[in-house]
């Protein structure tokens, strides 16, 4: 098998090939179909996250190199260990990735993404920029039957990541006006999910880049911005009373953090998604004067991802633009993404079928 790896953080990708694993115990083997090329893969690839001040969080312990990237996975069954029951030979599917230790309170309540000892594919054991990954058990494998080739994979991260932050704004009265900032393919997700399960909500849509903010507009939002070249926080507040009731900030830098606290009224909630790095200083005493919260949010659930499936299922949430690129192409993808040269998502074809 073919298989794109790290051999030295920020070096480009190499091509090794590699003997197809065979599964054993309840684990499931897949050939992979189409794998996205997300962010996070890009901090992995670089090896740390940007924690601001000179600061770096090292992310080399997470596994050992050479390394295969690659968590939004879709692709086939081609055999299974002698423990994985109910599993069909040739069944489609798409792979949570977000996969725990299975055994600690989190694991147990159903948050494995957020375990202490994570196993997550592409992450901490090997991922889908190759033509085979090991899962380690069937339960992970979920029907991705009626969307479209290549756009299933991108919603086991982008768009899992989109919903699960949705899914931490709570109740809304009729009329009210959240602001998602960053249009990229996550900040793009949360646009159409939020349209989708939000109807009576209006949406405020941020961004640098004006060809983003003119997609955001086809897909819904009521409102956009160009916090470059506006005052956004006064552009909101014309539009409501006091502020709106929840901004998600799917950049997570140091401009959008404080754009969005400023935003939101007294009982506001800001949640923070994105990953782009930096610090930020607030007042102590404004968290309790203003009832303010701020709210990580990471990735979400296996229930989630089915929940979310579902919904995509039904027709209602507009697929975002991807392209399909072939799998040696993985290492300029990164590139690409890391420059900002990439609208929508871009996704590898593990079949060959793109040249």
């Amino acid at each position: 098998m073919k298989s794109q790896m790290i051999v030295a953080y920020a070096q480009p990708l190499q091509e090794r090939d590699l003997a197809v694993p065979t599964p054993v115990g309840t684990e499931v083997l897949v050939r992979v179909r189409f794998c996205g090329v997300c962010h996070s893969d890009v901090h992995i690839h670089d090896g740390y996250f940007d924690l601001g001040n000179d600061k770096k969080l090292d992310l080399s312990g997470a596994h050992q190199l050479p390394f295969t990237l690659g968590h939004e996975i879709e692709g086939e069954v081609v055999a299974v260990g002698p423990d994985a029951g109910g599993v069909t030979i040739g069944q489609r599917c798409v792979i949570y990735p977000w996969i725990g230790c299975g055994h600690c309170p989190t694991c147990r309540r159903g948050d494995e993404q957020l375990c202490d000892k994570p196993q997550a594919i592409g992450v901490n054991r090997a991922g889908g920029f190759a033509d085979y990954v090991i899962v380690p058990d069937r339960r992970y494998l979920l029907d991705c039957a009626g969307i479209a080739d290549g756009l299933a994979a991108t919603y086991m991260c982008s768009g899992l990541t989109a919903y699960g932050a949705l899914q931490k704004i709570g109740p809304l009265a009729s009329g009210e006006t959240i602001v998602i900032i960053g249009l990229g393919g996550v900040g793009s997700m949360a646009l159409q999910f939020a349209r989708a399960i939000l109807p009576d909500t209006r949406i405020t849509c941020i961004d640098v880049d004006d060809s983003k903010l003119v997609a955001a507009t086809r897909y819904g939002a009521d409102q956009v911005i160009n916090s470059s070249q506006q005052d956004a926080v006064r552009e909101i507040r014309k539009q409501t009373i006091d502020g709106v009731h929840t901004v998600l900030d799917f950049v997570g830098a140091e401009a959008s953090l404080n754009l969005a606290q400023r935003a939101v009224r007294k009982g506001g909630k800001v949640i923070v998604v994105g990953l782009f790095g930096g610090r930020i200083s607030l007042s102590i005493p404004l968290f309790p004067l203003r009832a303010l919260s701020i709210v990580g949010s990471y990735v979400g659930s296996l229930q989630g991802a089915a929940e979310m499936l579902a919904l995509v299922k039904t027709g209602v949430v507009s697929p975002i633009a991807i392209e399909k690129r072939p799998l040696d192409q993985a290492g300029q993808s990164l590139d690409d993404l890391r420059q900002g040269r990439i609208n929508g998502r871009v996704v590898l074809d593990c079949s060959g079928q793109v040249t």
